[in-house]
């Protein structure tokens, strides 16, 4: 094991940092948030008076919950994860160098196998910023557990520090986490700690020829969602509780459970989003499971909308045009999540 001398920490902008960008400024994003959910003239133009009433009595209920889209909240949730940075980086400052990142620098940062990692953020930071550290360890904090589900953020601002003392030690728990890969005929690649998303980079259908245990087709739909196990739980959980509700909302009783897949098997679930049967199209592969002895392959048909992106991040994604040829299996990298 390297000697670790650095730590590396990753976070985001906010959503009031974003919101800033959008407006220029913190006054002007306070203003425009605060006018858009007061002006109810303009909503009761278009909404009944009893969903006006409903919708304005709920807002109210709502005013003072946690991601109520009051500006209040945004306020609040900024403070809250930079005070919690900020004690991050003076515990880490006391043992290593330190150098903060944002994760819109993770694609052309060059990580050395002398660094630690350490994500301040939400679950899908951790996925985002796990597919460029190439089983360097990571430990993830989580900000604000009011917030974020914490999954993969197994630490706080109180625990955090004992957790860097057994890393440097080199006496911790870990767990490898199996990431997914995507490899094009032209010899580009993209790896995936959650998931892929194959099709269109618009509300149109994605066409593309599917190979899978020697069956070929031609597909006409939204799209493929291929996911690890550590992602299992996030976007592709969401088609299941669709198929379920769509099955017991016209008097299906069975539920159709998601298999569950541990992190460190080299197994990916793909599911093909709303296939459409035509005279040109069809749905027999609609889902399935990728081991290394068993590839997905998808050929675009798509002229010039298709495109490949992981783990939600869409300005991070490969073309994936009529002709290109992608190979989704097991990456060989993996992800180290230090563990309490």
């Amino acid at each position: 094991m390297a000697t670790i001398e650095k730590a590396i920490i990753v976070k985001s902008k906010t959503r009031l940092e974003l919101l800033t960008e959008q407006y220029n400024t913190v006054q002007q994003a306070q203003f425009a948030i605060e006018r858009k959910r007061e002006n109810l003239e303009v909503q009761s133009n278009f909404l009944s008076k009893e969903s006006l009433r409903s919708v304005t009595g709920n807002r109210k209920k709502k005013m003072k919950d946690v991601g109520s889209g009051e500006f209040s909240d945004f306020d609040k949730a900024h403070k809250q994860q930079y005070t919690v940075l900020e004690m991050v980086q003076n515990i880490t400052a006391k043992h290593l160098k330190v150098k903060v990142i944002d994760n819109t620098f993770l694609p052309s940062f060059i990580f050395s196998e002398n660094d630690l990692i350490i994500v301040v953020g939400q679950d899908g930071l951790v996925a985002n910023t796990a597919k460029y550290t190439n089983n360097l360890p990571i430990i993830g904090i989580n900000p604000d557990p009011s917030r974020f589900d914490g999954i993969l953020l197994p630490f706080n601002a109180q625990t955090f520090e004992q957790a860097l003392w057994n890393v440097l030690k080199g006496n911790y728990n870990y767990k490898l986490a199996t990431m997914a890969e995507v490899l094009l005929d032209d010899g580009q690649r993209l790896l995936a700690f959650n998931d892929f998303f194959i099709g269109p980079n618009s509300h149109t259908s994605a066409r593309y020829l599917i190979t899978y245990q020697d069956i070929t087709e031609t597909h006409s739909s939204s799209g493929i969602i291929i996911s690890t196990g550590a992602g299992a739980t996030g976007w592709m959980s969401s088609l299941f509780n669709m198929a379920n509700g769509i099955h017991q909302a016209f008097g299906g009783k069975q539920i159709c459970e998601r298999p569950k897949v541990p992190w460190d098997t080299e197994q990916l679930i793909f599911i093909v989003r709303e296939p459409f049967i035509s005279k040109t199209s069809q749905a027999q592969i609609s889902a399935g499971i990728i081991t290394p002895q068993n590839e997905l392959v998808v050929e675009s048909l798509m002229e010039k909308t298709g495109i490949i992106f992981s783990d939600g991040i869409e300005a991070d994604k490969l073309r994936f045009n009529s002709g290109s040829i992608a190979k989704i299996g097991i990456a060989k990298e993996k992800a180290k999540l230090v563990l309490p």
